[in-house]
């Protein structure tokens, strides 16, 4: 990066950064194309038998698609945390192919996890208020730890099995990791889907990777110096 000092040097970073998260976040939309498409759809059919219908081909698809492209996304997030180095397509094309059936095997079990939840929380949560207070702390707990999954395989080099226990053991051994990725990400969805739409397809993904990430490299270096 060039090395600019004062009002054009923070203009310079602003932009910088404005790139970083814009290219990354279109790439991942991008990536995931085909569920957008089915998402817009579940969203405008009004029939619930078309959007059961639908629901099917957006299950196969999320391990086969938003489970490789996410993992790319927090990769490229690791390089600017660690390397604070920018995003291109060879530099995404290339995380997504070092990780793909790792994230699609990931993406099969996380998957089956959420549709299991889903199916509960729909079926036996409606008339119970405890279990209703259950079902959406296991599902704020889920939601952790899938990000942290997508942090860990960008991270370390091991294979599944490993990868869910370490995601596991980060994901419950420190609350403050915990809850600054559930507030960060939580606010971040919020003001996406009801305030401003047009974060969703050029920054939100972007933003909640870098957080995520940032937050769980501070914990590592934490951990690893104590």
């Amino acid at each position: 990066m060039k090395n600019t000092s004062g009002m054009m040097g923070g203009l310079y970073r602003l932009c910088d950064w404005f790139m970083r998260f814009s290219v990354g976040n279109i790439l991942w939309v991008v990536f995931n194309i085909p569920i957008v498409f089915i998402l817009f759809n579940i969203l405008y059919v009004e029939q619930k038998g078309v959007q059961f219908f639908l629901l099917v081909p957006l299950i196969i698809l999320l391990p086969l698609l938003f489970f490789p492209a996410t993992t790319a996304m927090f990769a490229s997030a690791r390089d600017w945390v660690i390397k604070d180095e920018s995003t291109s397509l060879k530099q995404y094309w290339r995380y997504y192919k070092e990780n793909y059936i790792k994230s699609l095997m990931g993406g099969l079990v996380l998957t089956a996890v959420w549709t299991i939840w889903a199916v509960d929380f729909y079926y036996f949560s409606k008339d119970n208020a405890i279990l209703m207070g259950i079902f959406l702390f296991l599902g704020m707990v889920l939601f952790v730890f899938s990000i942290n999954f997508f942090t860990v395989i960008s991270h370390y080099r091991l294979n599944l099995l490993t990868a869910l226990k370490k995601t596991l053991l980060i994901t419950i051994g420190s609350p403050v990791l915990f809850l600054t990725i559930l507030i960060s990400s939580s606010i971040l969805l919020y003001i996406s889907l009801n305030v401003f739409w047009f974060l969703l397809p050029f920054f939100t993904g972007a933003l909640i990777a870098y957080l995520s990430f940032s937050a769980f490299y501070r914990y590592y270096l934490k951990v690893i110096s104590a």
